[in-house]
């Protein structure tokens, strides 16, 4: 007689798989491979010193983080997202984001807020594009860790990366007014959050999330108007 999980096969260690997916995320994230870049099993094992059997591995968990893309006639590469993905993850990150907003405002602590003000701090130290992609990241992470609310966090997580690769792609496009202009957007945030003053907070917000979707698709510029004799 076989015991009840006769029919349950062994378990398999993912450290390895897991560790490799985690380097080469860091390398998108810090700007070694590029959207669009060629992600081959040979030449990652050979970089990484392991088999291809946990590159393929890891190559499948960032596919459905939704960091690489896999096509038969491509191979791997990192995805480049198109129009159609910036708009729709503009859109479900705005949904996502108010209801952490109006959580945060209506139960998240004065410590929680605290701890959102120090991830804003931080952008202010940051030393170049992508240290300033990573730190703004961190204060959303912040904000949704501060909502209190288990699923809409585990949401957020479910788009992070695109998230960060979203805003790799913007700094691809123009660095310098990101730099500028970021970490005093979020301290403004933080000061809206601090206030308590929801109106304010999810405008303020959405005007952040504007200003990272014109510079990907911006706004068409009108000439003035001709008139027909």
């Amino acid at each position: 007689m076989t015991g009840s999980t006769g029919g349950v096969t062994p378990a398999r260690r993912r450290g390895l798989a897991e560790e490799v997916a985690d380097r080469i995320r860091e390398a998108i994230f810090t700007g070694v491979y590029a959207p669009g870049a060629q992600l081959r099993e040979v030449d990652l094992s050979q970089a990484l010193e392991v088999s291809r059997g946990p590159v393929r591995e890891a190559l499948l968990r960032l596919e459905q983080e939704g960091l690489v893309r896999s096509a038969w006639h491509r191979g791997t590469t990192v995805t480049a997202l198109s129009p159609d993905d910036v708009a729709e993850l503009d859109s479900l990150r705005g949904a996502l984001e108010r209801l952490a907003v109006t959580r945060v405002i209506a139960v998240g602590s004065d410590e929680d807020i605290a701890a959102i003000e120090q991830a804003a701090d931080r952008m202010s130290r940051a030393a170049d594009a992508h240290t300033m992609v990573r730190h703004d990241i961190g204060f959303h992470d912040a904000v949704y860790a501060a909502a209190r609310h288990g699923r809409l966090r585990a949401a957020w997580e479910a788009i992070r990366s695109q998230v960060h690769l979203f805003l790799l792609t913007r700094i691809g496009v123009r660095t310098a007014d990101y730099l500028t202009r970021v970490p005093d957007e979020h301290r403004e945030l933080v000061a809206a959050l601090r206030a308590r003053d929801t109106a304010a907070a999810l405008e303020l917000f959405a005007a952040h999330r504007r200003h990272a979707f014109e510079v990907l698709n911006p706004p068409p510029v009108t000439g003035p108007a001709t008139t027909t004799s």
